[in-house]
């Protein structure tokens, strides 16, 4: 059995993927692959100036989209501006073993980052496509 990598992807032209946080580390390198498979990659993420900086070294369509997912009117905002077809979502955005800190909403900012908003836009974008 071999071990699977990104050159196993299936052409992916004119697939549309959204990949959360994916501006650095696992996020980044999931949406340039998914680009370099021929897919449209919105890399969503809270920093746009950090967004079009990655996007700059990906080969392929890319467009850039602010998304805070531990804000739910940032979640809100993403989905309610979503038009067209969806074929990819990956919820890469995520936090962990930060000191106690409480979002906008309220809600404890791991479990809003990494459980709340996620489920939140998955949600929301089923509801629009």
């Amino acid at each position: 059995m071999s071990k699977w990598t990104a050159a196993d992807l299936p052409d992916l032209s004119g697939r549309t993927a959204v990949v959360t946080g994916a501006s650095s580390g696992i996020g980044l390198v999931t949406a340039r692959e998914l680009a370099s498979a021929g897919a449209r990659v919105v890399l969503a993420v809270r920093n746009l100036d950090k967004g079009r900086k990655a996007a700059s070294g990906i080969t392929g369509q890319t467009e850039v989209r602010q998304l805070d997912v531990s804000d739910l009117t940032s979640v809100r905002a993403f989905a309610e501006s979503w038009t067209g077809p969806l074929d990819l979502l990956i919820n890469n955005a995520g936090i962990m073993q930060v000191p106690l800190a409480r979002t906008a909403d309220g809600f404890e900012s791991q479990l809003a980052t990494n459980y709340i908003g996620p489920f939140a836009l998955s949600t929301l974008l089923l509801c629009r496509t």
